[in-house]
């Protein structure tokens, strides 16, 4: 079993990154060959259409599932995927530690390329977890793809922002601050998560979400959940409903509207 990250090289010069999360039960490379398959209606794939793109594919740890009681790849234990917010305390202590881990990844990819021209994402688990690094980061970043998920914690989260709070991963637990993401106040109080990166807020990163009518993993309530609470943390999201696609990407026009997402980010980079 792998446990680095899976890398593709860009063709040319390096013009961005994107590092994607594969879901539970499968490995980096597994993730990135069956991504990269997926054709646009012009029967080009991803790394063809994006030539200078440095694709990074993180993969989750082996970890012990409570449930079936066995060792299986996972970004953290859960109960259910169709019914996310059951059991969800087992959650924490996994989530907690790949939040780390991608945080660890970022910087290391910032150091090569400038935080706008990355954009973070993932499948299923993989997009649940990338996107609790994305808002605990703090960081803005070129842009987010989420295809197939969640939002772990999204009620107590929904419930905290009608008082104007947020939550927050501090020790081991996840904790929720009496602050709103990202403000001048809050991070002023605290070392930054990811120090020496400087941005606007991480609330102004463009976010790609998609679904598919046919998902028999991922309920589709569940992918609409998490985009109508990014969208009422004040985030601009694009949700993409298909009828068919199952728990993976519609193709081709849920690749071409990927593309899109992608180019429009390119382009926002450029003119900065």
């Amino acid at each position: 079993m792998e446990n680095t990250a899976h890398i593709v090289t860009p063709r040319g010069d390096h013009t961005q990154t994107i590092i994607l999360l594969n879901g539970r039960d499968s490995i980096a490379s597994e993730f990135a060959e069956e991504f990269f398959e997926s054709q646009a209606s012009d029967d080009r794939t991803l790394p063809e259409i994006f030539p200078t793109t440095r694709w990074v594919f993180p993969t989750s740890k082996i970890r012990n599932s409570a449930r079936f009681e066995t060792p299986m790849s996972q970004w953290f234990d859960m109960w259910s995927v169709e019914s996310h917010l059951e059991k969800n305390e087992i959650q924490i202590d996994g989530l907690r530690e790949s939040v780390k881990e991608i945080l660890d990844l970022i910087r290391t990819e910032a150091a090569l390329i400038s935080p706008d021209r990355i954009i973070l994402g993932g499948i299923s688990q993989g997009c649940a977890t990338a996107i609790h690094t994305l808002l605990y980061g703090g960081i803005r970043l070129g842009g987010f793809i989420g295809l197939s998920s969640w939002l772990p914690f999204e009620p107590e989260i929904a419930t905290t922002m009608a008082n104007n709070k947020a939550w927050s991963m501090v020790g081991d637990r996840l904790h929720y601050s009496p602050k709103m993401l990202n403000t001048p106040t809050d991070q002023a109080e605290k070392t930054p998560i990811l120090p020496g990166l400087r941005s606007t807020s991480v609330l102004e990163t463009p976010v790609f979400l998609s679904h598919s009518r046919d998902d028999d993993v991922v309920p589709i309530a569940n992918g609409k959940k998490l985009s109508t609470t990014l969208e009422n943390l004040g985030m601009a999201v694009s949700w993409k409903l298909y009828e068919d696609g199952g728990h993976w990407v519609n193709e081709p026009q849920g690749v071409d509207d990927i593309v899109s997402f992608i180019r429009v980010v390119e382009s926002s980079s450029t003119k900065r």
